[in-house]
This record gives structure tokens, C-alpha cells and sequence, in this order.
């Protein structure tokens, strides 16, 4: 393939409609990928008049399918899985506290999270607003390996739930298990960089929303953390990587995947609430359809207008603490698009 065969490959990606499903003991699980820039799909088209709002869901309808949502405040409980610097977990709880913090500057993190709290369930409860952090618990002997498949995230949760740092909390819980940059997973780098999903009753006791999402800083950057590092096959050509804001390039990915799975997972929390498609075992859910969205006039493999700081830094939501993140776009039930609180109006 030529070079210019690349590039036109890789500006073709915007959306990831591929979703890893495993089955065992007639049990299937959903697994909800972040963005993977080595497949190529179909890209967005702009939907508005307006370019400050983009995307397009013709090919897929988002719909309700009267299941909950996360409607009462949220409360995260925090499962370090491996080997974290304490200035990375702070980077990574500043911004799950900046969700309900409203001293940022605009555009920030909770103007971000206003679109996500405009879907309802069926009595028109809104997603909650109020997110917490109600626990951690730092697994740092690496209870079950440095290998983990999808189900056996489900066992690193029950070995945190039985070991009781926080409370089974099955009315507002949720629960985050982030690992470190020496720990792999079943099609990690090559089809996910993060999910969502509940536990069975059989591996926790409980049915729990939980999601994963690992450190892809020393594994495939090019692939997790995108826009911070590029595939092998632009170098040279297209656009080149972008200055993480806080420094970190698999940290600062993380934001935006954690991102991405939480608005997902608030939305459509046991599978059955807000997503397109027919098959809940493989939902198109409201972080996909934004997929690669960053700014106003994304498309093609670009990520849209955003921001950058004194020394190049690239961002486009503003933080407690000073902090700046740059997170993907997130589907609008108003607008029928994907919208950001950093968009600017270009009519």
C-alpha cells in the first residue's frame, strides 16, 4: 500500500461500530471499544446546517429501549489494578471530580457532561449531575495476573468487593477498574482500549455497571491514546501527533476513554437503555457515534478546532485545579448530533 494509500485509509476512520462480544455459560457480554484508528469505516457527515455541531446517525438510529439509567448521584469506586504513580491516579481523579465541579472555566469538563445528563429513563429522570468518587482500592499485587480477559475483570472486582475497602453499592454504584501500563487484556490495542458492562450475580454476588479501561502508554499509544501518537504509516504524512495536556500521553488517552466509557455507561447501564441497533450484544452506543470528534468541523481524521495552551499543549476542556483534558464529543438527543461545549459557531 502507498503511502498515499495510507493516508487516505486512515482519514477514512472516524466511528467504530465493532464490538467484542464472549460468551460462556450461555452468558453474553458487551464490550463497548473505544476508538481503534487501524480500522477503517465509513466517516461522518454533518448533520446541521450549522458546522458547529457534526456527525451523523444514518447509518444507525439511536434509540431508548426503556432500561435505567444512572439517574441518582453517582458514586465511582476506584480499582487501581497494578503499579500507579501517585500523580497519574490524581491526574485521572481530578478529572472524574471535574464532572461536578462548577468553578472551570467554559468550555469545562461539566459543561461536557450537560449533554450526557440530557438523557432520561422512562419516568424522565435525568442522568445525575452529581458524581462523586466514594472509594479506591489499589490491587497492586496483581490478584488475578498480569493478564486479564474480559471476564475475569469481573473476578478483580469481586477480589476488591470481598477484601471490603468500600461498600457493595448496587443503588448508585459504579465501579472503575483502571490498569497499569504492564498489564495486557484479551484484544487490548487490537479491537478495545475500554468497555463497559455489569457483573453477573455468579462471579460478584451482585449486578454491578463497571468498566475498564487500561494504560496503553508503553503498549500501543498509536492505537489508545490517539491523538497523542500516530500509527506507524503517517509518519510523514497527515496529521501529526498532538501535545497531551497534562504531559502524559497514556494517562492523558485515558481521560478521554474513561470518558467515553462512563458517558455510556451512565446512559446505557445494563445494556438495555440508550443505544442504536437491534442487538444489545452489540450496541452503538452515544460515545461511538462521536468517535474521533474533538471539535467543531471534525471529519476525515481531522479531530475538529480545539485549544492549546502557552506551550502547545492541546486541549479542549478546562478542569478543577487548573487542569485542561481533551475529550471526544458525545451524541446530543436534542440536536441529533455530536456536540461539545468547546464548538464554535460558524455561521
Amino acid at each position: 500500500m502507498s503511502p498515499l494509500q495510507s493516508l487516505l485509509l486512515f482519514l477514512s476512520i472516524l466511528v467504530l461500530f465493532s464490538l467484542a462480544v464472549c460468551e460462556q455459560n450461555g452468558d453474553f457480554q458487551t464490550l463497548n471499544t473505544k476508538f481503534n484508528p487501524r480500522i477503517p469505516l465509513p466517516p461522518l457527515r454533518t448533520l446541521s446546517s450549522s458546522k458547529r455541531f457534526e456527525g451523523s446517525s444514518d447509518l444507525v438510529k439511536l434509540k431508548y429501549h426503556m432500561g435505567p439509567v444512572l439517574s441518582s448521584p453517582i458514586n465511582i469506586y476506584l480499582i487501581w489494578y497494578g503499579n500507579w504513580a501517585r500523580p497519574h491516579k490524581q491526574l485521572i481523579k481530578d478529572f472524574l471530580l471535574s464532572i461536578s465541579d462548577t468553578t472551570a472555566p467554559h468550555p469545562s469538563v461539566s459543561d461536557w457532561w450537560r449533554t450526557v445528563s440530557l438523557y432520561t429513563d422512562q419516568t424522565g429522570a435525568n442522568i445525575s449531575s452529581s458524581v462523586s468518587i466514594a472509594g479506591e482500592y489499589a490491587d497492586r499485587r496483581y490478584s488475578n495476573g498480569k493478564h486479564l480477559t474480559r471476564l475475569s475483570i469481573q473476578d478483580v472486582i469481586a477480589t476488591a468487593v470481598r477484601s471490603k475497602p468500600f461498600p457493595v453499592d448496587h443503588r448508585k454504584g459504579i465501579y472503575l477498574v483502571l490498569t497499569a501500563e504492564d498489564v495486557t487484556m484479551d484484544e487490548y490495542c487490537r479491537a478495545v482500549c475500554g468497555f463497559h458492562y455489569f457483573t453477573f450475580p455468579s462471579k460478584v454476588g451482585y449486578t454491578l455497571p463497571y468498566a475498564w479501561v487500561g494504560n496503553s502508554g508503553t503498549q500501543c499509544p498509536e492505537v489508545c491514546a490517539y491523538p497523542f501518537a500516530v500509527p506507524e504509516y503517517m509518519a510523514g504524512g497527515g496529521p501529526g501527533k498532538l501535545s497531551p495536556p497534562n504531559g502524559n500521553v497514556g494517562v492523558d488517552g485515558m481521560v478521554s476513554v474513561i470518558a467515553h466509557e462512563l458517558a455510556e455507561l451512565s446512559s446505557n447501564p445494563l445494556v438495555n437503555a440508550w443505544y442504536a441497533g437491534e442487538d444489545p450484544t452489540a450496541p452503538t452506543e452515544i460515545g461511538d457515534l462521536c468517535e474521533g470528534l474533538y471539535g467543531t468541523g471534525g471529519g476525515g481524521g481531522y479531530i475538529g478546532e480545539v485549544m492549546k495552551d502557552k506551550v502547545g499543549r492541546t486541549f479542549n476542556l478546562n478542569g478543577l485545579r487548573n487542569r485542561k483534558f481533551l475529550v471526544q464529543w458525545v451524541w446530543s438527543p436534542i440536536l441529533n448530533a455530536c456536540a461539545g461545549p468547546n464548538a464554535i459557531d460558524l455561521n
